[in-house]
């Protein structure tokens, strides 16, 4: 198995693991999704793919339908994407990716939490060089060859395939994901759910009192409303 499945495996407890968290991030991405594309899922791919995930978190088909109603309201303002770099106590790169709709709020709100878990906010490129941007599917196993599968989806990106307790994971640069959700869906294979990852590199051991300092920033950030992933070279 490859560093996809080991950062699968790791972070599986963690990612969404607060219900009304995860609403909050899926509704801030039908938000963005409709701005960039329109309501109607069946033209909007990138709509389609939030769709699908808030299917996988269990997210009410009322909520969706209200989000993107939301969304499709033209006085209501747009959520930008903004990513953050710096570094944690002892070494350790962390990388947030952010949706907010007031960007000095969320800058005085991140660089409030570095300076009070004795980090260092960064300025851009300094650590985003360190991950691997990839984005994933989920799609049922049942009747699936993982192997065959992935060999068939070598040409259109995907370099990792494997399969866990709920489905098989394909993994690919972030490049290659609108070519691989239209072969899966020329293929008529359910899409569980996809998304985007930043795999680190390289990971870092630390001690237990080290990876509770740094656990500490990481649980403040996790918490602000603007924040949708937090990703790190701590060794999990």
């Amino acid at each position: 198995m490859g560093r996809a499945f080991e950062f699968r495996k790791a972070r599986k407890m963690k990612r969404w693991s607060a219900m009304s968290k995860a609403f909050t991030r899926i509704g801030k991405d039908i938000v963005m999704a409709v701005k960039e594309g329109g309501p109607d899922p069946d033209s909007n791919s990138r709509l389609r793919a939030v769709i699908q995930n808030g299917k996988a978190v269990n997210m009410p088909k009322d909520n969706i339908e209200r989000a993107i109603k939301r969304a499709s309201d033209k006085s209501l303002g747009d959520y930008k994407e903004v990513l953050f770099e710096g570094y944690a106590p002892h070494g350790i790169a962390i990388l947030i990716e952010t949706a907010t709709d007031n960007n000095t709020r969320t800058v005085a709100n991140v660089r409030s939490y570095f300076n009070k878990c004795d980090g260092s906010l960064g300025t851009s490129g300094s650590v985003e060089f360190m991950f691997d941007h990839t984005c994933n599917f989920r799609i049922p196993a049942e009747g699936i060859d993982p192997e065959e599968l992935e060999l068939e989806l070598i040409d259109f990106g995907a370099e990792e395939v494997f399969v866990d307790d709920d489905g098989i994971l394909i993994y690919a640069p972030f490049e290659s994901f609108g070519d691989i959700q239209k072969e899966l869906e020329n293929r008529e294979l359910e899409i569980l759910s996809s998304g985007f990852e930043r795999i680190p590199q390289v990971t870092k051991a630390l001690s237990e009192e080290e990876a509770a300092d740094v656990e500490k920033l990481l649980e403040k950030i996790e918490e602000d409303d603007d924040v949708q992933n937090v990703y790190h070279t701590m060794q999990e």
